[in-house]
């Protein structure tokens, strides 16, 4: 383990150790637990191979969430791969604040009683999924414009045991409710947001392997934003709220674009765990 995690430092791995006993846990499928328990058991040729192999995908700058097929996200475990974007923790404080609007009453009466979410261009699911579990009554909706990114979705739904309550709809945006009626009471996203032109200066486990279409928000990388913004309205009930997930550099453009459509009373930035302002949020209209 000492010389994987050396020979890894010195290929610029970063968390060398860490993603050493990942690789090896995947490999003999034990937890790194289990792997401190046994630590003096020698390995078999064919598990040393397969653990060689696992470490040469690695310093190929392949993600590790890719090489094991798991990332968590809100505590959960969720299956990933190269369709979907590997969740970030970052982007849990969409969860975290939409808690906070039930938690504080925010969120608008609904008729029938029970809340509305669309998490649109769900990706991997996560949001979706954290949400189920997290808002037990509430019907959800998780769009995307990838089949592929869908298929995971609903993978990690069933795994959850929450694919009951999510229908899952395939469009570019607001495409995927052009036949439905239905309005929501929150709407949350973490859609495409790197500007096209700096794409390519990405780390290579993000350009080389994840999917561009998940990531690239074309000129300034505001052309998703902007379009949830402006036709997002349309899709809430009065008093809805709209939470998306953007580059800091990007929010305060966010806020006046919000002003701008006169469709929303109150708005607002909130900052992740750096510190950084992440996440932008408004509330629509009452009438």
């Amino acid at each position: 383990m000492n010389v994987t995690t050396e020979f890894l430092k010195q290929k610029e791995i970063e968390s060398s150790r860490l993603c050493s006993e990942v690789l090896l846990s995947h490999q003999l499928k034990k937890s790194r637990v289990e792997l401190y328990l046994e630590f003096d058991r020698p390995l078999r040729s064919d598990e040393i191979s397969g653990f060689r192999s696992l470490i040469k995908r690695r310093i190929n700058r392949e993600p590790l969430q890719y090489i094991t097929g798991h990332q968590e996200f809100w505590s959960l475990d969720f299956l990933v791969n190269p369709a979907v974007l590997v969740p970030r923790p970052e982007t849990e404080i969409l969860v975290e604040e939409a808690l906070r609007l039930k938690q504080d009453n925010l969120l608008p009466d609904s008729a029938s009683g029970q809340l509305t979410i669309l998490d649109l261009g769900t990706g991997s699911g996560a949001i979706a999924v954290s949400l189920a579990k997290e808002f037990e009554s509430a019907a959800l909706w998780a769009s995307d414009i990838s089949a592929e990114a869908l298929a995971v979705a609903r993978e990690n739904a069933e795994h959850h045991t929450v694919s009951e309550r999510i229908t899952f709809c395939q469009g570019d945006l607001w495409q995927a409710f052009d036949n439905s009626p239905v309005t929501f009471d929150m709407i949350i996203s973490n859609p495409p947001y790197i500007p096209a032109d700096t794409f390519d200066t990405l780390p290579a486990e993000v350009c080389s392997y994840e999917p561009r279409i998940a990531l690239d928000g074309h000129e300034k990388g505001m052309h998703f934003i902007e379009r949830i913004i402006t036709q997002g309205g349309d899709y809430l009930k009065p008093g809805g709220w709209l939470l998306i997930e953007m580059d800091p550099g990007q929010t305060e453009q966010a806020l006046e674009l919000i002003d701008a459509t006169q469709s929303f009373r109150s708005k607002a930035r909130l900052m992740d765990y750096r510190k950084k302002y992440r996440m932008v949020k408004a509330q629509k209209n009452n009438g």
